[in-house]
């Protein structure tokens, strides 16, 4: 191959190492706030239970409405699935995340069995989500603002991880392959469920 035609390979090829580099550092990027977002939460749902426990009449902050009541969750058994306060799961899972992407954005190279592990785990509380979804929903008839967010997040961290998974493993999995399509529909629907359910109390804010 001559010095020409090399250079010209290294640019036709260059457009897709560069597009690759950018979903991986979008996908780490993603971990990182979901991370971030997700302990935040996690703390003070922590932080507003236990004050919940030191004082049963104490309101918290994101009781906001007969829907919208932190207060009405955090009293049920659901909030407490293992015997102790859910929120202690999210922030001693979220702080993996976050470390997981600190470690990888300052050039960190984690092994296969390590992505697998995050992978596993963020599978579970994906799963741990959708169960106090529907408890939320169907159950408890409530809504707690910090525990929607620590859903959103939940199933935002699972796909960017399987995304890094499918780029850096070369694995087929169809989740990564249509993720920003399942994330919009999962929000769509979720969005719709309790809109749905909550129907006769939005229509009076109307």
């Amino acid at each position: 191959m001559t010095p020409s035609s090399a250079d010209a390979a290294t640019t036709s090829a260059y457009p897709e190492t560069q597009g690759a580099d950018a979903g991986r550092r979008a996908g780490i990027w993603t971990l990182l706030v979901c991370g971030l977002i997700g302990s935040s939460a996690s703390v003070v749902l922590l932080v507003e239970k236990i004050a919940l426990l030191k004082d049963p009449s104490y309101a918290p902050s994101c009781s906001i409405n007969p829907v919208l009541s932190c207060g009405s969750i955090m009293k049920t058994w659901q909030a407490e699935l293992l015997g102790f306060p859910n929120p202690v799961l999210g922030v001693v899972g979220f702080a993996v995340v976050t470390t997981t992407a600190v470690a990888v954005l300052a050039g960190a190279r984690l092994q296969r069995w390590y992505w697998w592990g995050l992978l596993g785990g963020t599978t579970a509380g994906v799963a741990l989500v959708h169960w106090l979804i529907f408890q939320s929903l169907y159950r408890i008839g409530a809504l707690c603002p910090y525990c929607m967010l620590v859903w959103v997040v939940t199933v935002a961290a699972f796909l960017a991880t399987a995304v890094r998974l499918r780029r850096e493993l070369r694995l087929p999995l169809p989740v990564a392959q249509y993720a920003p399509t399942i994330a919009i529909g999962w929000a769509l629907l979720v969005a719709t469920l309790i809109a749905i359910r909550f129907w006769d109390y939005w229509s009076t804010l109307l």
